[in-house]
């Protein structure tokens, strides 16, 4: 594959899942009212410093990804926050019918986000590596 396309691709990977998180991130503000009734349906505790975190973390973590700064770190952050958040909001196996389908959907989903995360994570930490002189090809 030629470097310029595998760097491009790594590129725009990295802004898509800055996206993903930026905007919910701003929504949390935006539609907290509604982020809210969600978190209190799923029984959760603490939620306005809850939902003022993980608002806050989306927005920050995005853009850390946005201009590559902390990527590694970052990303792997992000996985650890998208397990959390699918084990306590997409819990399907807590109801049934089109509901259970949509937050199993929701939870396969974002295993595909936790699998980019680390693999912008590695692929992050290998670049430094390989930056620094660490770790060659």
């Amino acid at each position: 594959m030629d470097e310029r396309f595998a760097a491009a691709g790594i590129l725009v990977g990295r802004i898509m899942l800055a996206l993903y998180f930026l905007v919910p991130g701003i929504m949390k503000f935006v539609s907290w009212d509604m982020h809210v009734a969600l978190m209190e349906r799923h029984q959760m505790v603490l939620i306005p410093l809850l939902l003022a975190t993980a608002g806050v973390s989306q927005i920050v973590a995005a853009i850390c990804l946005i201009f590559d700064r902390y990527t590694s770190v970052v990303s792997s952050l992000l996985a650890m926050m998208v397990l959390l958040i699918n084990v306590t909001l997409h819990d399907f196996w807590h109801f049934e019918g089109v509901e259970a389908a949509h937050e199993m959907q929701n939870f396969i989903k974002n295993l595909g986000i936790f699998a980019g995360l680390l693999v912008l994570a590695g692929h992050s930490h290998l670049k430094h590596l390989r930056a620094n002189g660490l770790h060659s090809a």
